[in-house]
């Protein structure tokens, strides 16, 4: 059995609205040409329970409004996933988009479906912290790569306007640089 046969899936994109989820996608697709994709909006499911659930003593909670503001929550979520499907077929990617629910984190939903749909790769676009954006990757992109089922797409917000030159004095290209020339 090829490479290939093994992940027949789409390529599953995270999408968060963010700048970097929107360079990921727009990235993903110049990456790896027109194919299916999903783009995924993970939600959290009880966030309007906990919203409205006393915190300090008992008090009736009217489940009606919990349960509407949990669909609107979930409405909200397919709308940004498909607002994130709409920037993949931008990019030439065949996307649908999909919101789920956070399993225990962002990063198990997203390696949970880029399991169940037995993806190509899953693409996330990388949050950093100014001083340790270089240092450290965000726990959620962290988590993704060291549990994902298949290969893992990480692309940075912008690219860095002072790279440090190597000591040939070019500048070194980055991956997602080298990808589009075809070296990656």
């Amino acid at each position: 059995m090829s490479v290939d046969e093994l992940r027949s899936g789409p390529v599953v994109i995270g999408y968060d609205g963010s700048p970097p989820a929107a360079r990921a996608i727009r990235e993903t697709g110049a990456l790896v040409g027109p194919r299916p994709a999903l783009v995924v909006v993970v939600w959290e499911p009880e966030v309007a329970y906990n919203a409205l659930a006393p915190t300090f003593e008992p008090a009736p909670i009217d489940f009606h409004t919990v349960l509407q503001l949990e669909q609107e929550l979930y409405e909200g979520a397919q709308r940004l996933a498909e607002e994130g499907a709409s920037l993949a077929r931008e990019s030439k990617l065949d996307a649908q988009g999909l919101a789920v629910a956070d399993d225990l984190s962002v990063s198990g939903a997203l390696v949970r479906v880029a399991r169940e749909r037995n993806a190509a790769a899953l693409a996330v676009g990388a949050h950093g912290h100014r001083a340790l954006r270089e240092l450290l990757l965000g726990s959620t992109t962290r988590e993704v790569i060291h549990n994902a089922p298949c290969p893992v797409i990480v692309v940075r917000e912008h690219a860095a306007e002072h790279d440090e030159p190597e000591s040939g004095g070019g500048k070194q290209p980055r991956a997602d640089e080298e990808s589009r020339s075809g070296q990656l």
